[in-house]
């Protein structure tokens, strides 16, 4: 059996909304913790590869003066895999964050990570995507996409782009 949890999906992607009060005082030390993380690896502008791999995008947003913090993301799969998911990495940096904010204790173990989440989660009100697709799936159908760019932009095939049953690839990369 499975447990309900909060969270819209749409096709293979749930989305995911926190909401935190943030420690008096901690405001200044909470945004000097995200300019950490927006400049570490994965995260910096370009990087694509995050530590959860099925994270489509993630946005921490604080607000109302620094006294409260939004985590906003979407991601593949169910809630609880999520979770594993997370829970599973060294996450020093989102531990750096959430240290800022009331409820956190730190995350000794997966039980502790999702009454945590669960405790700040609301439902969107709605949720949409504009792309198909799992996190796997784009960054594969991306590199199919390279590798075929260099196929045309190779003077050796040529010949071989003329066959009729590449009719329908060719117009396609021609948008």
């Amino acid at each position: 059996m499975t447990t309900s949890r909060p969270g819209l999906s749409v096709g293979p992607t749930s989305e995911f909304s926190l909401f935190f009060h943030v420690r008096p005082g901690h405001g200044p030390a909470l945004r000097e913790a995200l300019r950490e993380l927006q400049a570490a690896p994965g995260y910096r502008d370009g990087d694509y590869d995050l530590p959860i791999a099925t994270i489509h995008e993630a946005r921490f947003v604080p607000f109302d003066d620094d006294t409260r913090l939004l985590f906003a993301t979407s991601f593949d799969g169910p809630w609880d895999s999520y979770m594993d998911d997370f829970a599973s990495k060294p996450l020093k940096l989102f531990d750096a964050i959430f240290r800022h904010v009331e409820g956190y204790d730190g995350l000794p173990d997966l039980e502790s990570v999702k009454k945590f989440i669960l405790s700040a989660q609301v439902t969107a009100g709605g949720y949409s995507r504009n792309y198909g697709g799992t996190v796997k799936q784009i960054r594969k159908a991306e590199r199919v996409n390279r590798a075929f760019q260099e196929v045309l932009d190779d003077p050796a095939a040529a010949e071989a782009l003329q066959a009729p049953a590449l009719a329908p690839l060719l117009a396609e990369a021609a948008d």
